[in-house]
């Protein structure tokens, strides 16, 4: 049932309360993003999670535009989800939209050749903060890994490539950034829109004051970049303290990762991807925007690919082709290699991410076999 009491979004500004019917969401439910996705139940926080400000980028910004919009969306969350009307404006009213952020979305790192794209991750400062993460967490990796079957390579080097593990969170204040996106972006502006949804809901929710979460320019948080609908669904307390804080705590964002990829059918022991070579360009007819595994490897023979390790001829693969500055790279994307992508849907990423996780794995057993002096 729903508990009969008032909650504050502690905005600074006050006395600003949005919740109208003064009633908390039962929070054995908070998984809203997917209607097929439930997350664990989660206790009432007693605690508000102080996420951690940085420096907030300091770009030219100007009021939120589109009042037409904005007022439509306050509408929906006063109707929809009992926020009060007159809060609500007073909190927009200290929103504001960044240029910066537009101009970000619309040069995203994936839209570079993987030569290029690779070189912002593979490099020796992101694995050696990779280790000393690893090490300095690997009691909770182990036994995350051993509760999720997620290795705790591909975790830390989730946590290395969103953030450098924690280093750089982000620099804009999270409502600015769903806000810009949602009422001044058209393309993505339904699908931020609903980010924003989450995120009003997220911060009443665990009592978080909307104005001070900072993260990406496209609104991702903490540790790993959650999206709002994401911290809902997938996010993690490991510690059972009662809070599930990706900002401050590595302990709930590695379990936080790993919940993402169990609940997103992580394969236990199943490898990632294997490289393959072709003949010709027959094969080019099996490239594509496409993630999930469509063919086999004893159906690739026909394409004259050849994969560079013993494989079943059963076994599911997705063939993906990576520019390199002399013709491209081939890989056999397995089952695990297309969940990675449901962390961010673009092969690049997911080949960073499995990139990094050996090149960690590999410094942590080269680590481990040195002699002691």
């Amino acid at each position: 049932m729903i508990n009969k009491i008032k909650v504050s979004l502690l905005t600074g500004i006050t006395g600003l309360i949005l919740c109208s019917c003064s009633t908390l969401p039962d929070r054995t439910k908070t998984a809203a993003a997917s209607p097929s996705q439930e997350s664990a139940p989660v206790e009432q926080k007693t605690t508000a999670i102080k996420p951690q400000a940085g420096q907030l980028e300091q770009a030219t910004v100007t009021p939120l535009g589109n009042p037409e919009q904005v007022n439509a969306f306050i509408k929906k969350m006063v109707t929809k989800h009992h926020f009060d009307e007159p809060a609500l404006n007073q909190l927009f009213n200290s929103v504001s939209m960044q240029s910066k952020i537009i101009d970000a979305m619309n040069k995203p790192a994936e839209a570079m050749p993987w030569h290029k794209y690779r070189k912002i991750f593979m490099t020796e400062a992101r694995i050696d903060g990779g280790l000393k993460f690893w090490q300095a967490n690997s009691e909770t990796l182990r036994r995350v890994e051993q509760q999720t079957g997620v290795p705790a390579e591909i975790i830390v080097a989730i946590i290395g490539v969103e953030t450098q593990y924690g280093s750089n969170k982000g620099s804009y204040r999270v409502i600015d950034a769903l806000s810009t996106l949602a009422f001044h972006y058209p393309k993505r502006s339904p699908f931020f829109t609903g980010e924003l949804e989450q995120f009003l809901l997220l911060c009443r929710e665990e009592n978080i004051d909307p104005l001070k979460p900072v993260g990406s320019y496209a609104g991702a948080m903490g540790l790993p970049q959650f999206m709002p609908s994401s911290y809902r669904s997938f996010a993690a307390d490991f510690e059972n303290d009662r809070r599930r804080d990706i900002w401050n705590n590595p302990a709930d964002a590695i379990a936080s990762v790993a919940n993402y990829f169990a609940k997103h059918k992580w394969k236990e022991g199943q490898a990632i991807a294997y490289q393959a070579t072709a003949n010709g360009q027959k094969h080019r007819t099996l490239l594509n925007s496409a993630l999930k595994t469509d063919t086999t490897v004893g159906k690739l023979k026909a394409y004259q690919v050849q994969p560079l390790a013993s494989l079943p001829a059963s076994l599911p693969v997705k063939l993906l082709a990576f520019e390199q500055t002399h013709g491209d790279d081939l890989w056999l994307g397995l089952d695990n290699f297309f969940v990675i992508t449901r962390y961010n849907h673009s092969p690049l990423y997911a080949m960073a991410v499995f990139q990094l996780s050996q090149a960690l794995t590999n410094r942590q057993q080269v680590t481990r076999a040195k002699p002691l002096r």
